[in-house]
Formats: C-alpha cells, sequence, structure tokens
C-alpha cells in the first residue's frame, strides 16, 4: 500500500511540473514563433479587413490538429482541440492593426498603405502589438497540442477581428461563439506592455481597464460678423464655458477614490478670423470603471452642456449623441490570483509583478459579461535597459498605438508563450 501510494504522489508531482514548458521546448518551436511574428508585422490588415491574417490564423491550427471553423463573426476563427474530460478554456488573440504609418525604422517594417472606411490612404501598423498576441497564440497551441499527456479538457482558440473598434467579440459572441461551439468554464488572453519590461508579466486583480463612450455635441448659436459680437450668439465662447465646466463632473461630482476621465479631444467650429460661427461640434471620450460611475458621467455631461447652452441663450438646445463603447475588463479576483501564482512558479517571483488598472480599453471584456470568469494577462514589452534609462531621464517610452512602439521581439515572444502556456496548463484538467 505504501509503495502504490509513493507511485501516486511521484506521477502527481511530475504532472504538477509539466506546468509550464521547458525552455528547450521553446527553443524548438522559436524559429517559427518568431517568422511568424515577423510575417504579421510586415504584413497587418485594419479591423474588419482581417482576411489574410485570420486564414495563417486558421492554418496553423488545423496543422496542429484543430477542428477549425472561420468566417464567425466577420473573419473570426475558432479551433477546438478535445482531449478528454474535463475543464473548457478558451484563449483569445486579436488579429486587427492600426491606421498608423510605421517609423520604427526596422528592417521588417510595415509599408501597407490601404485605403480606410472613408476611402482615405493610410498606412497600417501593429502598433498595438497584435502580432506578439498572435504568434504567442499559435505558439501556445503548439504546446499544448504537443503535451497532451500532461492535460485534460477542451481547448478552444479564437482569433479574434475588430478588437481595436471594440466590436469583434461581441461579434463572435453574437455569432454563436457559446452556442455553435463549447462553452468555456474560463477565458484567457495575454496583452503586451510598452512601459514593463520584456520578460517580466503583469496582472491585476478585478478591474483592469475601462469602460470607454464616445460623445458627440454640437453647440448651436447664432452667427455674425466678429466686430458685432453683441449682434450675436457666440457658440464658441459657450464651447469653450462648456470644456472648463465638464472638467467639473469628474473634479467635483465623483468620489475621488473612483477614477474616471472627460477629454474633450476635438473642437471645431468657425471658418475664418471674423466670422462667429452657427454652431460648435465637440468630441469626447469618456473612461470609468464602474458602472454607476458611467451612467453618472454620461448623464452629467448632458446636463451641463444643456444648462451652459441656456445661460448664454442660445437659440436652440445642443444635440448630445453618447455612442456607447465598450465595457471595462474585469479580472475574476479569485481565478487571478490562481494564475498569478502559476506564473511566479513559472518564471520566477522577481518577474511576475502587480499592474495599476490603466484607462485604456479593450474588448475582451465582452467574454465576461456574459458570465465566463475571465483573466486577462500583462506581458511586457520594453527592452529593460531602456525602461531603466527612460525612468533615470524621465522621457516616456513610446507607447502603445505609437508610430515608434517596438517591441523587445525575442524576450518578449518567450516570455508570452512561457506565461500563456503556464496559464494555460494551470486551468486544464491534470493527466491522471
Amino acid at each position: 500500500m505504501k509503495n502504490r501510494v509513493a507511485v501516486f504522489l511521484l506521477l502527481a508531482s511530475a504532472a504538477w511540473a509539466q506546468s509550464a514548458p521547458s525552455a528547450a521546448e521553446i527553443d524548438a518551436i522559436y524559429p517559427d514563433i518568431e517568422a511568424l511574428y515577423i510575417d504579421l508585422h510586415r504584413n497587418p490588415e485594419l479591423s474588419l479587413q482581417e482576411q489574410k491574417t485570420a486564414a495563417k490564423m486558421a492554418d496553423g491550427l488545423r496543422q496542429l490538429g484543430f477542428e477549425v471553423t472561420s468566417g464567425v463573426g466577420g473573419h473570426g476563427v475558432v479551433g477546438v482541440l478535445r482531449n478528454g474530460t474535463g475543464p473548457t478554456l478558451m484563449v483569445r488573440t486579436d488579429m486587427d492593426g492600426l491606421p498608423v504609418e510605421e517609423q520604427t525604422g526596422l528592417p521588417y517594417a510595415s509599408r501597407v498603405k490601404v485605403k480606410d472606411a472613408s476611402g482615405a490612404e493610410v498606412g497600417v501598423m501593429h502598433a498595438c502589438g497584435h502580432d506578439v498576441h498572435m504568434a504567442a497564440w499559435l505558439g501556445t497551441a503548439r504546446l499544448l497540442a504537443k503535451s497532451k499527456q500532461s492535460w485534460r479538457g477542451t481547448l478552444v482558440m479564437i482569433a479574434q477581428p475588430a478588437e481595436e473598434i471594440v466590436t469583434g467579440a461581441r461579434a463572435m459572441i453574437d455569432a454563436g461563439l457559446f452556442t455553435k461551439f463549447p462553452r468555456p468554464d474560463f477565458a484567457l488572453a495575454i496583452h503586451d506592455l510598452a512601459d514593463l519590461p520584456a520578460g517580466k508579466a503583469g496582472y491585476a486583480s478585478g478591474y483592469m481597464l475601462a469602460n470607454a463612450d464616445s460623445v458627440d455635441i454640437t453647440i448651436f448659436g447664432k452667427g455674425g460678423h466678429g466686430a458685432w459680437p453683441h449682434t450675436t450668439i457666440d457658440p464658441i465662447v459657450i464651447a469653450a464655458r462648456t470644456i472648463v465646466s465638464l472638467q467639473t463632473i469628474v473634479a467635483r461630482e465623483v468620489d475621488p477614490i473612483n477614477p474616471a476621465v472627460i477629454t474633450v479631444g476635438s473642437t471645431h467650429g468657425g471658418t475664418k478670423h471674423n466670422i462667429i460661427p452657427d454652431q460648435v461640434h465637440l468630441q469626447l471620450t469618456v473612461r470609468s470603471f464602474k458602472d454607476e460611475v458611467r451612467k453618472h458621467l454620461l448623464s452629467a455631461i448632458e446636463r451641463v452642456t444643456r444648462a451652459e447652452a441656456a445661460a448664454a441663450g442660445a437659440p436652440t438646445p445642443p444635440a448630445v449623441k453618447v455612442t456607447p463603447g465598450v465595457t471595462a475588463t474585469y479580472n475574476d479576483p479569485k481565478l487571478t490570483m490562481r494564475l498569478a501564482g502559476a506564473l511566479r512558479r513559472n518564471l520566477g517571483e522577481a518577474n511576475v509583478v502587480e499592474v495599476p488598472p490603466k484607462m485604456g480599453s479593450e474588448d475582451f471584456s465582452e467574454f465576461g459579461r456574459a458570465g465566463i470568469p475571465a483573466v486577462m494577462l500583462w506581458v511586457g514589452a520594453a527592452e529593460p535597459a531602456k525602461v531603466e534609462a527612460a525612468k533615470a531621464s524621465g522621457t516616456p517610452l513610446p507607447s502603445l498605438h505609437s508610430a515608434t512602439f517596438a517591441p523587445d521581439r525575442e524576450r518578449t515572444l518567450r516570455t508570452a508563450v512561457m506565461a500563456e502556456t503556464a496559464a494555460a496548463l494551470e486551468l486544464l484538467g491534470r493527466s491522471p
């Protein structure tokens, strides 16, 4: 009996030891991961145009033995790998690039130019690291497909379109992601971070990224000659007062412990020095974490805007149009701490850090809102020496969405594959 227990404990120990790929296993696949990354970086596609990128993701999964379905919610790809009885894990990557003309100077820099939705020619770049996400995602799929003896369950790999316009996740859900395919018990994703040193992984428990809404405001006045302002109702002055007053919503109406942002990113009005226009158009982005804060911000924006117009005697109330964006990304706290522990065991305590919530946005949040316990993990993308130099000089590094953003390629890719695979194995059932 004692011998049987000893054998069981030895087998269990060996299974738990396989919680992440070895350095040798990553070495074996790294050349292919890097080649894929370079190809994806050179050939980005805009949101809703990811046809060739999706084909590469689908082909990669088919070669690994996944059941693959393309065209889910646009160019979305779903791959299913069944491996006995156990949990169902969904691992997501995003695919779309940004309308940014690359200025990194890299030998594999994107030179792609296409027509955007308005017909204008734009440069296209993976300025948010979706090329990193995709290369690591296929690397993770490859390692998990080759190590089926160390886990049990169902692995659902999804390649999502249109993240940059925050519509792709919802489109895939609406197309039957959770009804036509196995409904996951967990959802997992990674995202690179431009100011976290490559080689490190990060996590945030609870709120990670923000709600985001767009607000368009048209303020109406009565135009006329700039030399006779008393005969007009100046919408530029009303707009100026409105912009200042909007800032008091965050400063004086929101509890300081609740993050909130109201930014007026665009103001358009007038045609000439000495003409007072009839109207001014404002474009706002509004960020928050909590739903109740989000609701208050949007209501207060309309209230303040209408009040300023009324105070100035505007002939027509302003038009306020809210375009709902995306909900806050909320990492399931219990699941987050479980994965943070797995990362520490595999990357080392010093290489796993807690990252404060950020006011950017991501539609990975849609999967959590659909009732799936979900976690998105950060992966450092900045060259460590450059991070230290930036801290010393006070000069910030290029951010995500910058034309000069370039990940520290090898360290970032290796860490991304290690982190994503370790997290996946933590969540999938162990072999007996």
